[in-house]
């Protein structure tokens, strides 16, 4: 038996550990009946409050992140392709957090409800030409052979009650990783969803 200094250990997955029965959930562990809105790498559970924006890269018009705005608060979320053993989380963490000081901004690393999260100030040029800071709570869930991220603004930043329901929004998600091959890191592909009424 050889002894493994904690540098050679292959990245672990962070998730919660109730993440297959709280969320979020790979499509497998979805309940099949509840009325999901279907945009492709991830499903959104409708609820009171709840609006869904997509956000879509001008030149190539492909979708690359799905806007949730709820409690006060906004959300956006980006499912990505991961190898089957091992996260995307701890060192896409240490990626943000480089870009965000790169832009003089401010970031630590916490223990959140949903696990290890940065807290960011970003720098924003305001309309006057006035840079401002904006919080931001970076979240990010590994899933078997997906890694969801999440940007958090708003009141969830600061207020307990709009984090709760944020992350409980967070949590109903459901990635839908598909069974084609595809490189980690990859953006798992969003579409519109279907209106009612068109199959």
């Amino acid at each position: 038996m050889t002894d493994q200094t904690p540098q050679e250990l292959p990245p672990r997955k962070a998730a919660p550990e109730d993440r297959a029965a709280s969320g979020p959930f790979d499509e497998s562990e979805a309940n099949p009946v509840r009325p999901y809105i279907d945009l492709g790498g991830i499903k959104v559970l409708p609820r009171e409050g709840l609006n869904l924006r997509l956000e879509v890269e001008e030149q190539t018009k492909r979708i690359v992140a799905v806007g949730l705005d709820y409690a006060e608060s906004t959300l956006q979320v980006q499912p990505f392709a991961a190898p089957r053993s091992t996260g995307l989380w701890d060192e896409t963490r240490e990626q943000i957090r480089q870009q965000i000081r790169q832009q003089g901004g401010r970031v630590e690393e916490r223990e959140g409800p949903l696990g290890p999260e940065l807290l960011a100030e970003v720098p924003v040029a305001g309309a006057d030409g006035a840079t401002g800071k904006r919080l931001a709570r970076f979240v990010g869930v590994d899933g078997p052979r997906w890694f969801l991220r999440g940007v958090i603004g708003g009141a969830a930043t600061s207020d307990t009650d709009a984090a709760a329901r944020v992350e409980d929004l967070f949590r109903s998600l459901v990635v839908v990783r598909g069974g084609t091959p595809m490189p980690p890191r990859d953006l798992i592909p969003l579409k519109m969803p279907a209106t009612p009424g068109s199959a």
